[in-house]
Formats: structure tokens, C-alpha cells, sequence
């Protein structure tokens, strides 16, 4: 049985990252990331579920969208961390009975962050990797793209007070298809409520968050993926900061290059309700 080129580099990066985690000095490690993960980034690592209205050349009209994913830390100081960030997401086609599996994307990366005050940096090094589903291949009569690739990230964000704005980029070093071009820009701002809306005794408490990201491909000639998300979010109230575990209820819209891999260059435009959990 061959064994998926996502897996082997997670269980590289384990390997890898172990030796660190033991050594390093300083507190011990944490699971929690040092750079939060992106609202509204369809790429981030992270735990969600939503249903999605879609217009798009091939991709159905109602998707179900499922992703499975975590910044888990390895090593850290007071100021850095080390970690591992892992994602599975799929879509599901809706308008069909059967429900046919129509993308699978892989990603694996090796995030290092620093934090200083109010700002921080995260520099990552990450394997994708794109996979059609066998019912929508048979159905649709489709042919598989060959896109996976290895890319390097830069991002910088600043908080300030309830508003968070960050700025970057990646750059693919390798990749299939061999035409595929390099280059990405990457920025967003994001609200999360201070303090609390609504509290649920000690069970929960309650805020809005809202966010909007943006990313510019060069691939795409430049054009921009927009995605926005707004909702209500319900946090851990023993947790310090943006720690602990955290539920939220989204609307979510979406308009710009497909983030589904094996359709990346599709145009798309979505509008859909989802859940999120992030640990």
C-alpha cells in the first residue's frame, strides 16, 4: 500500500520536531499556538463544518465543506514556539443523493512564532498536496490535477485592542503542475469582542468576532480571493486570553479563486452557515 506523500511528511515533522521538545529549555511545551490561527482564512488549520451555496464553472451549487486540523506546539520560550500544523479539509457535493466526495486537500507545515508585546511573526514551511474524489471523477468524468506542492510563509500581525491586522505572503519552491506560478500575497484584519456578551454561568461565555482576509495569486494573474466571516463565538471562561477551547457559529462568503486544490483555478463564489471549534 503506498503511503500519501501528506502523511510521510507528518511523520517526518514529528521526527523531527521531538528531539527539540525535549531539549529545548525554558516552559515546557504548550499545545496552544503562539500565532492564532487566521477567522478567516479557508487554509487555516482547524476544526469546522459548514454548508455552502456555490456558484462556480464545475463545482456544485450546495457543497458541504468539513476541514480537521491543529497547531499543536512542540517547543517554546517565553517569547517563541515551535510547532506542528496539520489539516485535512474536504468537500462534499449536496445536490447529489449519494453526497460524492469531490476534493481532498492535504497540509502539513512546521510553524516557528515570536511574540513580542502586541505583534507577532510566524514563519512556516508547508507541503500540500490535492486529491479528486473517486465518485465525482466517475460521475463528472473528470481528470485529476497533480497539485501539491512546498511553499514558505511570512506573516506579521499587530493587535490592537479588540482589531487584529496582519500582512505577508508565501512563495511556492516546488510544485506540480510545473506552470504553476510562485508567488502570494496574504493580509486581513479581524475583530473579536472585548469582554464578554453574554455569559452562560460558568459553562461559557459569549462575544461577536468578525473578519475579513484577502489573498492576491500570482498564478491567477494576480486577481484576489475574498473571504469574510462574522458570528458569535462561545469561549472557555477559566481561560486566560485567547487560550482554551473556543465554539463559534459563522456566515461565511467567499468570492475569488477556488480554495478547493484540485479546482484552484476555478473562479468561485460562496455564501454558506457553518460551525468552527478550535482547541
Amino acid at each position: 500500500m503506498r503511503v500519501p506523500a501528506a502523511v510521510r511528511w507528518l511523520a517526518v515533522a514529528v521526527l523531527a520536531a521531538a528531539p527539540a521538545a525535549a531539549q529545548a529549555p525554558g516552559p515546557p511545551a504548550t499545545s496552544g499556538a503562539v500565532f492564532q490561527p487566521l477567522l478567516a482564512d479557508p487554509k487555516e488549520p482547524q476544526f469546522f463544518a459548514a454548508y455552502l451555496w456555490e456558484r462556480s464553472p464545475r463545482l456544485a451549487p450546495r457543497l458541504g465543506s468539513v476541514g480537521f486540523g491543529q497547531t499543536i506546539g512542540v517547543a517554546s520560550g517565553r517569547t517563541w514556539q515551535v510547532a506542528i500544523a496539520a489539516a485535512v479539509s474536504s468537500q462534499f457535493n449536496l445536490a447529489r443523493p449519494t453526497a460524492d466526495l469531490m476534493n481532498t486537500d492535504y497540509r502539513v507545515g512546521l510553524p516557528v512564532t515570536y511574540r513580542r508585546a502586541g505583534l507577532t511573526t510566524r514563519v512556516q514551511l508547508y507541503h500540500q498536496s490535492s486529491h479528486l474524489g473517486d465518485e465525482y471523477m466517475i460521475h463528472a468524468n473528470a481528470q485529476r490535477v497533480d497539485l501539491t506542492f512546498e511553499a514558505a510563509e511570512l506573516l506579521v500581525s499587530q493587535q490592537i485592542a479588540a482589531w487584529r491586522v496582519y500582512g505577508g505572503g508565501e512563495y511556492v519552491f516546488t510544485h506540480s503542475p510545473a506552470d504553476l506560478k510562485p508567488g502570494l500575497l496574504h493580509g486581513g484584519v479581524e475583530y473579536r469582542q472585548r469582554g464578554v456578551l453574554v455569559r452562560f454561568g460558568r459553562m461559557a461565555t459569549g462575544r461577536l468576532v468578525a473578519a475579513l482576509d484577502a489573498k492576491s495569486f500570482q498564478d491567477r494573474r494576480w486577481d484576489v480571493a475574498w473571504s469574510a466571516i462574522t458570528g458569535f463565538e462561545l469561549a472557555d471562561p477559566a481561560a486566560r486570553g485567547e487560550g482554551g477551547w473556543r465554539w463559534s457559529l459563522l456566515l461565511r462568503a467567499y468570492t475569488g479563486p477556488a480554495p478547493y486544490g484540485e479546482f484552484f483555478r476555478d473562479p468561485v463564489t460562496s455564501l454558506g452557515i457553518g460551525v468552527g471549534l478550535a482547541l
